[in-house]
């Protein structure tokens, strides 16, 4: 009997000191990883800022200060009636009034001696929000992924994301504000899959504030909260600051605001669809531009956003009563629709799907980055006419160029749909594309599973 007890109290120590060193190793391996993937990030944040430092970036960038110089002298209802008075054709303003007001801050902060001194030009202020953005969105998803296995990415897909050369491209010389609003939609994610709805709310709202395309979203998060009756701490939060943020706007110039923010369409004829029917070489399809189109591009545009804004609806209502992790997901699917649909696009756009993919995917993920960087580099060598880039200008003579090389993203989403629904249907044989029934969550089937 002694012997037994000795036998067994032995064989507890063994199995608890093996337990102890798995879990140090574990523990390790994960330290490592942590590590190798926060420095590729701070890497490229180097990257970027050296980028965003020695460039002037794309005639967004140009087009940014012209509005800023409007912005000081005139005001916003003037800026977004007119654009620029010393421009003989000025760029429509279609921002909403959260990135008016700091291009008022940056342009005047690199008009000071402080800042001229320290070469902090106008044009790397408006690249610096979206380059930390991107390094805190790496951080959200590295610890998201740290401490949840419900939303583990192996660690070189997010080392593969924390260097991806869409980011660097995009934010470290574009000149633009999307990745600031990436950055909110994430945080917005994030907020809902911990479930705390007050900042999802929060964070959904400034997303909007930066891009007005974030709004395409609320459904999902809206669908989310109701069954769990969190749906007014969602709401309330989310509605004050868009009525705080756009007051000015919204109690002057109402319909003026709608029209140039809300009704905003991007170019027609270089992205997806509308880049084959260009092709078709019929006049009516051929203008590319996103004013004055003819009255069939204009039926096709609208036919092609009421599809993605119903698509994205469907989707928020079916997926409504799976469990909250499949939020990062339903955001996935929208952004692929919007992508294999969208009317127009414009280069910077490719950072939008990004770390959605991640979620989807990472194989997708990894042939997405392929054909967004290949698409990225030719437009940009193109724009800046060969490298070294310093300011890339987009002119007509580039545009067919440009629209041919945005034809591996769009295939590459498109095809990227095909797989990741064929994923879904093998694992739940009864799903199927054209409903809305909303689907059950199983716990032997996971729809969103896809590799």
């Amino acid at each position: 009997m002694e012997l037994s007890l000795r036998d067994d109290l032995s064989a507890s120590s063994a199995v608890t000191s093996a337990r102890q060193q798995f879990s140090a190793a574990k523990y390790s391996v994960d330290s490592r990883a942590t590590l190798w993937v926060i420095g590729a990030a701070l890497i490229a944040l180097f990257l970027k800022l050296a980028i965003a430092y020695n460039t002037i970036g794309t005639n967004d960038a140009v087009s940014f200060y012209v509005f800023a110089r409007s912005l000081h002298d005139h005001g916003l209802q003037w800026t977004y009636l007119r654009g620029a008075e010393w421009l003989p054709v000025s760029p429509i303003f279609n921002h909403p009034p959260l990135t008016a007001y700091y291009l008022e801050l940056i342009a005047t902060l690199a008009r000071t001696h402080l800042f001229q001194s320290c070469g902090f030009s106008f044009p790397f202020l408006l690249r610096f929000p979206g380059i930390i953005a991107d390094f805190i969105v790496v951080l959200v998803l590295l610890n998201l992924s740290r401490r949840d296995a419900r939303y583990r990415m192996p660690t070189w897909a997010l080392m593969l994301f924390a260097y991806s050369p869409v980011s660097l491209m995009v934010s470290g010389f574009h000149g633009n504000t999307d990745s600031v609003m990436v950055m909110f939609l994430v945080l917005a994610t994030v907020a809902c899959l911990k479930s705390r709805p007050l900042l999802c709310g929060l964070f959904l709202a400034l997303s909007c504030q930066v891009k007005v395309i974030a709004l395409l979203f609320l459904p999902i998060f809206f669908f989310v909260w109701l069954p769990r009756r969190e749906v007014v701490r969602f709401l309330i939060p989310f509605a004050v600051t868009s009525v705080l943020l756009c007051l000015e706007p919204l109690s002057r110039f109402p319909v003026l605001f709608v029209k140039n923010v809300l009704f905003y369409g991007s170019f027609w004829g270089g992205w997806g669809i509308t880049y084959w029917l260009r092709l078709t070489g019929l006049p009516t399809f051929g203008r590319v531009s996103f004013m004055n189109l003819s009255a069939a591009q204009t039926i096709v545009a609208a036919i092609l956003k009421s599809l993605i804004v119903v698509a994205v609806f469907v989707i928020a209502w079916r997926r409504r009563t799976l469990d909250v992790p499949a939020v990062a997901t339903s955001i996935g699917y929208a952004w692929v629709i919007f992508f294999a649909l969208s009317p127009g696009g414009c280069p910077q756009y490719m950072v939008w799907l990004a770390p959605f993919a991640l979620f989807l995917s990472p194989t997708f993920y990894v042939w997405l980055t392929m054909a967004s960087s290949l698409f990225l580099f030719f437009f940009y060598n193109i724009t800046a006419q060969g490298l070294p880039w310093f300011l890339a200008v987009s002119r007509n003579h580039g545009n067919e160029a440009c629209s041919v090389w945005a034809l591996w993203p769009w295939i590459a989403i498109v095809f990227g749909a095909i797989m990741l629904w064929k994923s879904a249907a093998a694992l739940d044989p009864s799903l199927r594309l054209f409903s809305i029934q909303p689907l059950i969550p199983r716990s032997s089937v996971n729809p969103d599973a896809a590799n």
